[in-house]
């Protein structure tokens, strides 16, 4: 009989254990689940604008707000206005000019700081737009971030004189660019 009430006993303890290690709801992954909140929850885009255009490029500007704790990293955009949107930036070449290029790795808001995009600076290049965007359109965005969270916003189109890109010479025959040229771009201006 003792024999059995051994048995028993170690059968019930053993069975508390698996239980309490498999049920126990508060473990890490409960805390991991908590602590990888979609990045895109945590950014804002505001004053955001879209330059007007018949056709060829256009392009987007305004501010992210990253109002979360830690870095956010845009790494893509999309839009139905454009089939190719890429992340500029603005950067002095060997020869000393200042050229718009697609910015490698995309562009990161440090923790509870805010991008500005804006002409002659970081922007969203929208190139080969599929129909013309005139002043007082909407033009709808998705941007995607390194997690592969996504934030959508809308930007009104605004007639501008200046930011007419033009690219310097590249591999335009693949589809791709070094970057264009600044020198004949107006930054200068406003919205008319």
């Amino acid at each position: 009989m003792r024999k059995h009430t051994l048995i028993s006993t170690a059968i019930v303890s053993t069975s508390l254990l698996l239980l309490s290690a498999c049920g126990g709801g508060g473990g890490a992954e409960a805390e991991s689940t908590e602590t990888s909140a979609p990045v895109a929850d945590s950014v804002e885009v505001t004053d955001a604008w879209v330059k007007a255009a018949d056709d060829g490029m256009s392009a987007a500007f305004g501010s992210i707000e990253n109002t979360g704790s830690t870095d956010a990293t845009v790494v893509s955009a999309e839009s139905q206005a454009s089939t190719a949107l890429e992340l500029h930036e603005t950067v002095e070449n060997e020869s000393g000019e200042m050229v718009m290029r697609e910015k490698e790795n995309g562009f990161t808001i440090t923790a509870g700081q805010s991008l500005a995009l804006e002409p002659g600076g970081n922007h969203i290049m929208l190139m080969d737009l599929t129909d013309p965007i005139k002043a007082g359109d909407e033009v709808e965005f998705t941007l995607t971030f390194s997690d592969d969270s996504t934030l959508e916003f809308s930007a009104p189109v605004k007639d501008y004189e200046g930011a007419n890109e033009n690219y310097e010479s590249g591999d335009d025959e693949a589809g791709e660019h070094e970057g264009h040229d600044m020198e004949d771009m107006d930054h200068s201006g406003g919205s008319k």
